[in-house]
């Protein structure tokens, strides 16, 4: 059976293998410092930034992280969903599925007018479910880093 609640700060040494596999997924590599800074922020009220693991049988198996923003386009916030990971060996079971649907559903509570994501051109088995359930933009990304 699976469960997907918000994490709590007693879930850090599970969140950290997840959130590290994400890194390793997308071959990024931050500082400790920002994911220390990154774990603080979930558990602070007054910050704009969520998260959530998927548990199957009492192990965690998924994270998602997701972000409300302003926009100058409606009057309700926009929910950024950042982060999206399921472990390897649970894959293809629809925690993916189940993770995204908990933030649809987060957002619409919090009265966010959309849910928007990014992902590599390269994630094919994502881009198989994201094109099922959410709809393409069309629009391109481009950044400038600091």
């Amino acid at each position: 059976m699976l469960e997907i609640r918000p994490l709590t700060a007693a879930d850090h040494a599970v969140w950290m293998p997840l959130w590290q596999g994400y890194l390793r997924f997308y071959q990024a590599e931050i500082p400790a410092e920002t994911s220390a800074v990154t774990w603080q922020r979930f558990l602070d009220p007054a910050e704009p930034m969520h998260a959530a693991l998927a548990w199957q049988d009492g192990v965690a198996v998924g994270l998602v992280h997701f972000i409300y923003h302003r926009s100058c386009w409606t009057t309700g916030d926009y929910c950024y969903l950042q982060d999206l990971y399921v472990a390897e060996n649970t894959r293809g079971a629809g925690i993916g599925r189940a993770l995204i649907e908990y933030v649809y559903a987060a957002a619409r509570d919090a009265g966010a007018s959309r849910a928007h994501w990014l992902t590599q051109e390269t994630n094919y088995t994502g881009r198989q479910l994201y094109d099922r359930i959410a709809d393409r933009s069309g629009f391109i990304q481009y950044r400038k880093l600091f």
